[in-house]
């Protein structure tokens, strides 16, 4: 025994050969280690367990929303942070063959810390894509290569290093990996003009629940339509995308006007609904909505904030404006004139004359919980008025509402697992965030972002009450996937609200590349029998 050990630890850098998962039945011993040098090509791995000094410091590093990082959340058994594709096929089938849970994380960015938290306090492994984000840019053909773990922000550098009149339509949070933002759908602002991150991907690699590599050809249609919004964690591993590269100019316009309620913010988001999803796709104007201060005394107001990316020069959007939203009472001294990657550092509240390599070390960690719906009609007035005084009352609360149509509104909803076409006017995300740590806080923050997503009901989509998948919200329900015989029923409550029609094209998908549901979590697509 001592030297069948003595050949694993040789081999795995970092282990410890015995834990204990009385929980489950099994027990990660040396005949795992074993099989993970077996299918690894005898390269390194790196794995870590509780009993070595560097497993916190590797499970926290992703991790992004604070309140996960509780003594009271589930921690995975081991971590494995493969440096190749043959360490994640290792993975996969060791995991399978010892019956162990496995949870995928890219850039840990989880709005429920569904990757590498388990709410049932099951045991897990957690494999963890942070070593696996190389970045190849071919200018000539548009197109680039992008691993799951490299971030928005690596992605945009990497461009921004090759051209200046290529860009990705992505997320704006630089931290988000980009194996889980393109599998949820992914939108930024060039959403009205080129839709989806997951709109534009071109081919993709994926480990299988046999620890095969596919790609689009050898997966089949079905397989790729699937992990392009459906949320590949339901499938398999995601390796890498092969994303489609979209033309931007070499200048564009930004500008970002606030007014408060005094200055007549009430009027003009107001307005704002009945005109920003039928803009020219070019123009793109998000309304992130917050509480400020209204004077010294500590008197509060609310203030919206109309931010704007245009594709073309102030002279030819000022007419725009003019013509469509003379209330805003845009002027050429609210506009810049920029590249496309300085809205990338504006937007995320970054300094525009920042070094492009800042793109690389945002960060982005708080304690947080969000919420999505969508609209498909104008709130009156008296709505909003409704919304601002929960807000007002509420501490740290905010919303941001983000326009359709465009591009949106001309790709059938069935296209992909991504629903939320045709019909929808904008999407409201609704943000707590917190500092201070304990129950009692994180506890009342929630409470009023619930009160608020509840006023909103009537002014909402309807049966379903759609969702965004890449906002996750266990609110809307998850089941025991361990124990639970009645996965689809349970299952159908939020795939609805978050893929509509698409849900049971999704579980037909599931039923047939991973029958019996080997990639699970909490929201996960359920295979049936």
């Amino acid at each position: 025994m001592e030297t069948s050990i003595a050949a694993i630890l040789a081999l795995l850098p970092i282990l410890v050969y015995s834990i204990s998962l009385a929980a489950s039945g099994t027990a990660i011993n040396d005949n795992f280690f074993r099989c993970l040098s077996t299918h690894s090509m005898h390269s390194l791995i790196p794995v870590y367990t509780p009993n070595n000094s560097s497993y916190s410091s590797i499970l926290t590093s992703s991790i992004q929303n604070l309140l996960f990082l509780s003594s009271k959340t589930s921690k995975p058994s081991l971590v494995i942070a493969p440096l190749n594709e043959s360490h994640v096929q290792a993975a996969v089938v060791c995991c399978r063959k010892h019956d162990l849970l496995i949870k995928i994380r890219s850039g840990g960015h989880d709005y429920e810390g569904l990757s590498y938290t388990s709410h049932h306090h099951v045991p897990f492994v957690l494999l963890d894509m942070v070593n696996m984000k190389s970045i190849s840019i071919n200018v000539e053909d548009r197109t680039a290569w992008v691993q799951a773990g490299a971030s928005t922000g690596e992605l945009y550098y990497r461009i921004a290093e090759k051209t200046s009149t290529l860009g990705f339509p992505g997320g704006l949070c630089l931290t988000v990996g980009v194996g889980g933002l393109i599998t949820g759908g992914g939108y930024g602002y060039m959403l009205r003009k080129y839709g989806l991150a997951a709109d534009n991907i071109v081919d993709a690699q994926i480990v299988n629940v046999k620890g095969e590599i596919l790609n689009k050809e050898s997966m089949g249609e079905d397989l790729f339509w699937a992990i392009r919004g459906g949320g590949g964690a339901s499938f398999g591993v995601i390796l890498s995308w092969k994303i489609k590269l979209v033309p931007v100019p070499s200048t564009v316009t930004i500008f970002a006007v606030s007014r408060t309620l005094d200055q007549g913010a009430t009027e003009l988001v107001h307005k704002w609904q009945y005109v920003a999803h039928k803009l020219p796709k070019e123009v793109y104007i998000r309304v992130p909505i917050s509480k400020v201060d209204a004077s010294q005394a500590g008197q509060k107001t609310i203030q919206a904030q109309f931010q704007c990316l245009f594709l073309g020069k102030t002279e030819q959007l000022l007419p725009l404006m003019e013509q469509s939203f003379p209330e805003l009472g845009l002027k050429p001294e609210d506009c810049m004139e920029v590249s496309w990657f300085q809205t990338m550092l504006y937007f995320s509240g970054l300094p525009m004359n920042a070094s492009l390599s800042t793109l690389l070390v945002n960060t982005f960690r708080l304690s947080m919980k969000g919420k999505s719906d969508y609209v498909r009609e104008p709130i009156s007035k008296s709505g909003l008025q409704g919304i601002w005084k929960i807000m007002l009352e509420a501490n740290n609360l905010d919303i941001a509402l983000t326009p359709y149509g465009g591009i949106m509104s001309e790709i059938p909803a069935s296209t992909l697992p991504f629903p939320h076409r045709e019909g929808n006017i904008y999407q409201i995300g609704y943000l707590t965030i917190w500092n201070e740590k304990g129950a009692k806080t994180a506890k009342n923050r929630i409470s009023w972002l619930r009160k608020l997503y509840k006023y909103l009901k009537p002014f909402v989509s309807k049966s379903p009450r759609f969702a965004y998948l890449n906002y996750r919200d266990i609110d809307l329900g998850h089941h025991d996937f361990m124990n639970d015989t009645s996965s689809y029923a349970k299952a159908k409550v939020w795939g609805s609200s978050y893929f509509g029609n698409n849900f049971d094209r999704l579980v037909q998908v599931k039923s047939k590349v991973d029958p019996d549901n080997f990639f699970r979590n909490e929201q996960g697509i359920p295979p049936v029998k």
